[in-house]
């Protein structure tokens, strides 16, 4: 009787991890042999556990990640794609989201781009980053449908706030005067706070010209490319390969 009242508390409390580590130490009698530290340790090891898979598939559905099962430990090393293990062993520690660097992903359409965003997206939920992914086109249309109907603020505030940005498929839209000064108040308001994530079939030299405006050109590329981590990928399109 003691068990269930003990267990009818801890659901009371919201402690489903703990709730379900009691449970399970009850059906197994083996368990029983078990100090009381040991025991407890399993329950407590168990609510973390439980708390830790919670928030991370609150992460993942609300990153909205267009490859949502891309991971870095199914990143594709063949030496054509011109990518460098040690590099990507270093960004899949997180430390460039701690320190507030971005990442420019670049490379021909279908070699990988996108996925890849998406797996360092994935990697950094996973160390508890918060994660937000947008194509840049899309994105554009949002903005400019929110200055229309007052939600700017809003939007502005979500962007600001996830500790990673990813914008796919920059430079496939044309940017207005309205869009440029958009795009430079969004990576205002990230810089040396958060960090963003750009892929692009353009290389980078080509993205000033992009902009269009020499002056707010340097600016967003300012806040993008000084200490950004640069992953230009080669190969031939994985889409014909049927393969990521």
């Amino acid at each position: 009787m003691l068990i269930q009242q003990t267990l009818t508390t801890l659901k009371h409390l919201k402690l489903s991890g703990m709730t379900q580590a009691v449970e399970r130490q009850i059906q197994q009698p083996s368990l029983q042999m078990l100090s009381f530290d040991e025991r407890l340790g399993m329950i407590v090891d168990e609510e973390l556990s439980f708390r830790e898979n919670r928030r991370l598939t609150r992460l993942l559905k609300d990153a909205k990640l267009r490859f949502s099962a891309a991971c870095m430990e199914d990143v594709d090393y063949d030496v054509r794609r011109g990518l460098d293990r040690s590099q990507m062993a270093g960004l899949s520690r997180c430390d460039w989201v701690q320190h507030q660097q971005n990442i420019l992903i670049t490379g021909a359409t279908g070699c990988g781009k996108t996925w890849l965003a998406c797996a360092l997206g994935n990697q950094a939920a996973r160390k508890g980053y918060s994660v937000l992914y947008r194509r840049a086109p899309r994105l554009l249309e949002s903005l400019a449908i929110a200055h229309a109907d007052g939600t700017l603020p809003k939007l502005r505030q979500q962007l600001a706030k996830a500790h990673v940005l990813i914008l796919d498929d920059w430079g496939l839209a044309p940017l207005n005067a309205m869009a440029r000064s958009d795009l430079l108040e969004i990576l205002d308001d990230r810089i040396n706070t958060t960090t963003t994530i750009i892929t692009s079939q353009l290389p980078v030299s080509a993205w000033h010209s992009y902009i269009g405006d020499p002056t707010l050109a340097d600016a967003i590329l300012d806040r993008l490319v000084h200490t950004a981590h640069h992953l230009s990928l080669k190969g031939d399109s994985l889409r014909k390969q049927k393969v990521v």
